[in-house]
């Protein structure tokens, strides 16, 4: 066979492997995040909130985040960030990612990449993923989250009965529960109760990513 011949026809065969794969949408978690998911909290939120006959000043006051605040992000006039979002789940008593409200598909469930929706803190040394399709097991959820160096993320008491359990993939990082402070090392893992204040810190010079496994006990 001719050497052209050839390189056209391994050509032609990387294509057809490629074409096949699974595609990643171009808009990414990052670019559709932003509008579509300010749209779905926003209608989320508005719904439940009303469901529950709840002011925008009663669930301020449940939430920690201002009436201002609130409105805005239930115009989806805002960005609200990943700290903010956990306040209201929190406020309103659900899962996170029942704010977020995923598809539920009925049988098998793929979260693609590239549909994630990317969450990060106000500076920015903080995103959080969730890597969990919606409705795969209900009261649990799954996150990736990085932490850059000097990256802080603090978290308000979940409901009673809500645990954590968390597992480091790279770095250091260093989480305190209601007070005690816990180093770990990647491949190092803790389980502790998140009804209480809990932070996640990187110390370090490098970046930290861990895997966060949230189970919210609804007995």
């Amino acid at each position: 066979m001719a050497p052209r011949k050839r390189k056209e026809i391994v050509a032609a065969e990387a294509t057809n492997r490629v074409s096949s794969r699974p595609t990643v949408s171009e808009s990414s978690g990052d670019e559709v995040g932003a509008a579509e998911m300010n749209r779905r909290v926003s209608d989320v939120l508005k719904r439940i909130r009303k469901s529950r006959e709840l002011s925008l000043d009663q669930l301020a006051t449940r939430s920690g985040v201002s009436r201002a605040a609130l409105s805005q992000i239930e115009g989806a006039r805002t960005n609200p960030t990943l700290s903010v979002l956990w306040k209201i789940a929190v406020g309103l008593e659900i899962p996170f990612q029942e704010l977020l409200e995923l598809p539920d598909d009925a049988n098998a469930k793929i979260l693609r990449a590239g549909d994630a929706v990317v969450l990060r803190s106000a500076d920015g040394r903080v995103e959080s993923r969730l890597i969990s399709p919606g409705g795969s097991a209900p009261g649990l959820e799954m996150y990736e989250l990085k932490l850059a160096p000097k990256g802080l993320l603090r978290s308000e008491p979940h409901s009673t009965g809500t645990t954590e359990t968390v597992y480091v993939l790279k770095g250091a990082l260093r989480i305190n529960v209601g007070g005690t402070d816990h180093d770990l090392l990647a491949g190092d893992s803790i389980f502790f109760k998140a009804d209480v204040q809990h932070e996640y810190e990187n110390r370090s010079s490098h970046e930290a990513r861990v895997l966060d496994l949230i189970y919210y006990d609804k007995r």
